[in-house]
């Protein structure tokens, strides 16, 4: 198709619909995406936090791929060997919730129809939801590899999590025994303790009086759960309290049910809290668990896994826990145990899946010993090889968090996920761990309970590449992987436990970089969320605006680390930044004439508007391509924006009708190469954050290439640098800008001719301007030119002072002259700061000593122009006013 056929088939407003979804095809059908193994290619990695197949994806996910994609594309243009891993996350509980919920609207539970069928139904959610994610995942425009995309429970990933469950167990580092664990009543399972989210609830200090067994008294004790009071073994005191001292070893009658138990000296107790004795249940709280161990005392579990009360609680049995403590306050209170309540606002721990009050609760439990593996953690931070974070506030973040960190519960009471691969002997107990079922299977039975899903998510930096097997091609060849990006909600869930897995099982940091996001927020800060119904579908921007404004506004709107807040009316600004350079290119195009890539030619007669505009381009390569390394996708953004609407549209292309529209076919040659060349590198420059329009745009333009996603990345060319020329233009279009600003103040009418006078401080200023001449005839309109050095101002004119040259616009009769010098007066305050803030810094000793010399010598050269422009407008003033 040759160029001419392309340009006319451009319509004259971009229509994403009509062209994202048939190059995403073509991107996939073309594999640009698939990583190639190319030995003589730097590989470069990222995998993708996999999604859960619980829903669709949302903003957050959209912001979080975008990141990555960005990144991926960069890269491959660069020449690198890219992978960029995709796959998606089973989410244990989050999974069977919902396929439960389902069950139940169908009438059934998955105790109806067994683990098996349960199961079916299971992979039947993942099949369907795992097809909505790669939709959207297109619709996003994500360049990923779905040669290589894996599931955390493929059978590949299932060998490398049983793998890591064998060699922990036989370490000693994971380990079974009775503890105090979160639970989740609801979904009658067991917690991690970051999947507790603490909120403040007002309850109440019940305060008791529990009897002694000799009948010399009482002692007070308070709690705030008294529902558990039937599960007591014991009340502590501290040792050294003179009030209880001569207690200790006598025995308390348990109020209601009428058990003696004991009265323990522990140092755990705070003498000055309350009375100084607690009651302590072994059963239902942490710290009561650790002194009944001390203690030797027996542990009485009242409840059951649903959060009723069971056969322990005697005539409680069968109620609610929440029921059970408004019954049992009434019957304290009417045998006169119960002596006061005290109202009390407290931190009180909820299910992150289910909502749920979150239950202390004795169970036997499946746990990794987390100490040796976080001291592997913490000293890979000390090293050259540690993982950056980026920003890196968040290492102290995440180093706080694992030098404090306890053992973490993995067993789960599901069905969906990787079932513990341990085995009792239904006959002696034993316990047998292994990656295979025991020989004489009919005697063991296999451990019901499946693995937190964050231990499977732990291994997916190494277990998607192909470990266990560590002569896997992807293994040896990309990992570890490049960078992670993600947010700050789960550095301790996912970004902690890969480094820890990676370290024990790899002995490499799973990733170099981290780049750390925040959350999504609507417009006024708030979270996105059901209950407020502020919720914003990524695919709706896209169906309303295109993918490429969504990408660029998802990219661009905040710093690393920061939250993001939503406006719909910015992906709206950024959806006119896309006509913006749509509308560019079709005048490009249109202006060709047919150029081939053969006939650009850079080596002609380039004016100052094309040297500018080179070398402009040159400093945006170069800026963009660090930035991109450092992750400051904001600023990236910023400077594309800045250099495409307003020095390659505003300037330029304005610029480049004079020759195109003029006679010299040498000058017309010239410039439509350079449009070609510039315009060209400019999409590749932005096509990781917006690939739809750059590629649409790009198939339209002068080259022999298939795609832009592989096309080479621009890079700084000294051949086509030109900063003397751009400094001259520099100033064309600071006196172009000068004139506008003046004929707005003055309301004159940028059509009408104006008188210009422009007085050149030295020969070389002169015979710049003369050089371009054209310039300030096409874009100031005056009605006469007069260029030199020595002029003087005219009478009653308005007039300007820039570096090297001084403006006068005689305007007799279209200016107040009490006006302009109240003008000028600002214009002198405005110097008197600059010269005034330029001398605190050079008379600043601090900063004369350690600033270079060159940046010494630029401030001298700011002090001095600012001097010279202040004493230029001081004259003027005096002029006006004689």
């Amino acid at each position: 198709m040759s160029t001419e056929k392309q340009e006319l088939s451009m319509p004259t407003k971009y229509d994403p619909k009509a062209t994202e979804e048939t190059w995403y095809k073509y991107w996939v059908d073309g594999k640009f995406f698939e990583a190639t193994g190319d030995e003589e290619k730097t590989p470069y990695s990222i995998v993708i936090p996999p999604p859960n197949v619980t829903g669709k994806l949302h903003l957050g996910h959209a912001w979080d791929t975008t990141l990555q994609d960005i990144l991926s594309r960069a890269k491959r243009m660069q020449g690198y060997d890219v992978l960029w891993l995709p796959g998606m996350d089973h989410a244990g509980i989050a999974t069977q919730a919902k396929v439960e919920a389902k069950l139940r609207e169908q009438g059934t539970s998955r105790y109806d129809l067994g683990r098996e069928k349960f199961l079916e139904k299971a992979w039947e959610w993942k099949g369907e939801y795992a097809e909505f994610i790669r939709k959207q995942w297109a619709k996003l425009g994500l360049g990923l590899d779905y040669s290589r995309e894996r599931f955390t429970l493929d059978e590949g990933l299932s060998d490398a999590v049983r793998e890591v469950f064998v060699t922990l167990y036989k370490k000693g580092l994971i380990y079974r025994g009775e503890y105090i664990i979160n639970w989740d009543p609801e979904t009658k399972t067991a917690l991690s303790d970051i999947e507790v989210i603490y909120k403040d609830v007002q309850g109440a200090f019940y305060h008791m009086k529990y009897p002694l067994a000799d009948g010399s008294g009482h002692i007070e004790v308070a709690t705030t759960r008294p529902e558990t009071m039937l599960g007591d073994t014991a009340i502590a005191v501290h040792p050294e309290d003179d009030r209880y001292k001569h207690l200790i070893g006598k025995k308390a009658i348990l109020p209601i049910v009428g058990r003696e138990i004991e009265i323990v000296g522990d140092d755990y107790v705070d003498m000055e809290f309350g009375s100084g004795a607690v009651k302590i249940t072994p059963a239902h709280d942490p710290n009561d668990f650790e002194i009944g161990n001390r203690h030797n005392l027996e542990r009485v579990l009242v409840m059951d896994e649903s959060g009723k009360m069971n056969q322990n609680a005697g005539d409680y049995q069968g109620m609610d826990r929440f029921e059970c403590r408004k019954q049992i306050v009434n019957d304290l209170q009417d045998a006169g145990v119960l002596f006061k309540i005290e109202e009390h606002m407290h931190s009180v721990g909820h299910s992150e899946r289910s909502g749920a009050v979150v239950e202390p609760y004795l169970s036997t439990q499946w746990f990794v010993k987390m100490k040796p593996l976080a001291e592997k953690a913490i000293e890979l931070q000390k090293t050259e090889e540690k993982v950056n974070f980026v920003p890196d506030r968040f290492e102290k973040t995440y180093l706080h968090w694992i030098e404090n960190i306890r053992d973490w519960c993995i067993s789960r009471q599901l069905w969906w996920g990787h079932r513990i691969p341990a085995w009792y002997h239904k006959e002696t107990g034993e316990v047998y761990v292994g990656h295979e079922e025991p020989q004489d299977v009919d005697n063991w039975e296999q451990d019901t309970d499946v693995l937190d899903t964050w231990f499977s998510s732990a291994l997916w930096p190494f277990s998607t590449m192909g470990w266990p097997d560590e002569d896997s091609i992807d293994f040896k060849r990309y990992y570890p992987t490049n960078a992670l990006v993600t947010g700050y909600d789960i550095i301790y869930f996912w970004v902690a436990r890969m480094i820890f897995q990676g370290m024990e099982f790899t002995g490499k940091r799973p990733f170099n970089d981290v780049l750390i996001h925040g959350l999504i927020r609507d417009s006024e800060g708030r979270k996105m969320s059901k209950s407020l119904g502020n919720g914003v579908d990524p695919m709706d921007v896209i169906e309303k605006y295109g993918a490429d404004a969504l990408r660029f506004f998802l990219s661009t709107g905040s710093s690393p680390g920061n939250d993001l807040r939503f406006y719909w009316e910015k992906v709206e600004s950024t959806w006119n930044f896309a006509n913006k350079i749509w509308n560019a290119s079709r005048f490009a195009l249109m202006n060709m004439n047919g150029l081939k890539e053969e006939e650009i030619d850079l080596t002609g007669d380039l004016n100052l508007a094309d040297k500018w505009i080179l070398t402009r381009f040159n400093e945006t390569a170069e800026n963009v391509t660090r930035l991109i390394d450092t992750y400051e996708f904001g600023e990236v953004g910023r400077l594309m924006y800045n250099f495409i609407w307003d020095d390659l549209c505003d300037w330029y292309i304005e610029m480049a009708k004079l020759p195109l529209y003029g006679e010299d076919e040498a000058a017309k040659q010239t410039t439509r190469s350079v449009l070609a060349y510039v315009l060209d590198r400019t999409l590749r420059l932005l096509h990781p954050i917006m690939p739809f329009i750059t590629e649409e745009i790009w198939q339209h333009l002068p080259h022999k290439g298939e795609s832009i996603t592989v096309a080479e990345w621009p890079k700084k060319r000294e051949d086509l640098h030109f900063p003397e020329a751009a400094q001259d233009m520099n100033l064309v279009t600071e006196m172009i800008r000068t004139v506008r600003n003046i004929r707005s103040e003055m309301n004159v009418a940028p059509s009408k001719p104006i008188e210009l006078q422009i007085n050149a401080k030295s020969g070389e200023v002169l015979q710049a301007l003369e050089a371009n001449r054209a310039y300030l005839e096409k874009f100031c309109n005056p009605s006469s030119l007069k260029l030199g050095t020595g002029l003087s101002a005219p009478d009653k004119s308005m007039s300007a002072v820039l570096t090297g040259v001084e403006m006068y616009l005689p305007l007799e009769g279209l200016i107040n002259l009490e006006e302009e010098i109240q003008r000028l007066e600002k214009e002198v305050e405005k110097y008197n700061k600059e010269v005034e803030r330029v001398q605190k810094k050079l008379g600043n000793e601090g900063f004369m000593k350690k600033a270079p010399e060159k940046v010494i010598e630029e401030e001298r050269a700011k002090e001095k122009d600012y001097s010279e422009k202040r004493e230029k407008v001081l004259q003027r003033i005096q002029e006006l006013k004689a």
